[in-house]
């Protein structure tokens, strides 16, 4: 059962339904032009999936959690319990969760970089708090949702707080200083989209990656970054930090595909692996270079057997980091 939401997965001004936050690499971007780029990347790592979209997504997110449900019991999969050096974290000012560990010394050194995984497991919980609706400048939407799983009942917010581990180690051992916007069940569930955007925005990040996975049809496979668009409207001003963002996409979508093999979504993105959107909450409301990444397809079982591994997490994180250290130095 999919646990989905509108913060991920309602579309704007009324058009198409679409599939939750929809690329090159960066060494090709220097040769390439970006049209042909797209089509380098996704012939180098290839097409294992089915093209096309799926059958329509309402039936999955029908599943709405109700205020009497609990996260399921669920096994545990390779590497997930694993402690990374420097994972472990007190919760932030507030009890709110933006964790974070001394620098050390290091080409990263002075930088600050905020990771947001997606959703909580303890959202399952919570379903009065995280429907309530919050502003995100051109709407408004429920707070928070479940997120997805996979068949076998993994569920994203596993996925992501444990990529959100991995990636904190590798970026602590280039020096950076990482907070997350929540951590080992502080707080207990959201925090809510809006205030995802401003730990990152009171940190003064560097810059800002919300990890997911997403929630499609079976066939429909591969990982896209999603890139704010330019939206002025309430409180959300993304114009000053699109440009920064898109560069910071482009290279965790160029090191992502790179290192873990995975291939550019074949049902968003035109094979790009890049999606620009205006209708999330947690890009809208930054004021520092953001995005999102959606790693993979929890529903399609050939992604799902590489979201499940924790070799291929240590993978994902690997190639996350390639790019958000690219971004900071500029190179």
């Amino acid at each position: 059962m999919s646990y989905l939401g509108p913060e991920f997965d309602q579309p704007q001004s009324g058009g198409p339904r679409r599939p939750r936050r929809g690329p090159l690499t960066v060494a090709l971007a220097a040769l390439v032009p970006g049209a042909l780029l797209g089509w380098l990347v996704y012939e180098t790592v290839g097409s294992s999936g089915a093209s096309g979209g799926g059958p329509d997504r309402a039936a999955a997110r029908s599943a709405t959690a109700s205020p009497h449900s609990s996260a399921p019991l669920l096994p545990s999969y390779p590497g997930e319990d694993d402690k990374q050096p420097g994972t472990s974290a007190a919760p932030g000012p507030g009890g709110r969760g933006d964790s974070s560990a001394p620098a050390a010394s290091g080409s990263l050194k002075g930088k600050v970089v905020v990771i947001d995984p997606g959703h909580n497991p303890g959202n399952f919980q919570h379903a009065s708090e995280i429907n309530r609706k919050v502003d995100i400048g051109t709407n408004r939407k429920e707070c928070d949702t479940t997120g997805t799983s996979t068949n076998a009942g993994y569920t994203e917010a596993r996925f992501t707080l444990d990529v959100a581990h991995r990636l904190r180690t590798l970026l602590e051992q280039q020096g950076a200083t990482v907070r997350l916007t929540h951590d080992d069940g502080s707080p207990s569930w959201g925090p809510c989209v809006d205030e995802r955007a401003r730990i990152g925005n009171a940190a003064h990040a560097d810059a800002a990656v919300s990890i997911h996975a997403d929630g499609a049809a079976p066939g429909d496979r591969g990982f896209h970054v999603i890139l704010p668009g330019s939206v002025h409207a309430g409180a959300a001003d993304t114009r000053p930090i699109v440009s920064a963002s898109k560069d910071l996409g482009e290279r965790i979508a160029g090191n992502f595909v790179r290192v873990t093999g995975e291939p550019p979504s074949n049902y968003l993105g035109d094979g790009t692996g890049l999606v620009t959107r205006e209708d999330l909450g947690g890009l809208n409301l930054s004021t520092v270079p953001k995005v999102f990444i959606e790693c993979g397809n929890m529903r399609d079982s050939k992604d799902a057997a590489s979201l499940t591994s924790g070799t291929w997490r240590q993978e994902a994180a690997e190639g996350i980091s390639a790019g958000i250290v690219s971004f900071l130095r500029g190179s």
